[in-house]
């Protein structure tokens, strides 16, 4: 019998993929490593559209209003410099 521990070809290959060493982080051998991002887009988006949505909340003041739309602004803000460096990503 060998005395080699045979290694799954998925798991080669996501560990190939992730380009993490597995003895640093065991979790690359499971196949979940990294992030969910297109769920975190999808929620950036749905957060800025909820916040300019408030706007038309009963509000008394303009200072909420500043605030809401600040805040929808930088989310919007990270969403779109993803979206550029997610474009630009193959020109590197």
């Amino acid at each position: 019998m060998a005395t080699q521990q045979q290694v799954h070809p998925s798991l080669e290959k996501a560990i190939e993929e992730s380009r993490v060493d597995p003895a640093d982080e065991p979790s690359v051998g499971w196949g979940w490593h990294g992030q969910a991002t297109k769920t975190f887009r999808i929620a950036g988006w749905f957060f800025a559209l909820f916040l300019l949505l408030m706007i038309f909340n009963n509000i008394e003041t303009a200072t909420a209003i500043i605030y809401l739309c600040v805040s929808a602004a930088v989310v919007v803000g990270f969403l779109l410099i993803d979206i550029y460096t997610r474009h630009n990503r193959w020109n590197r």
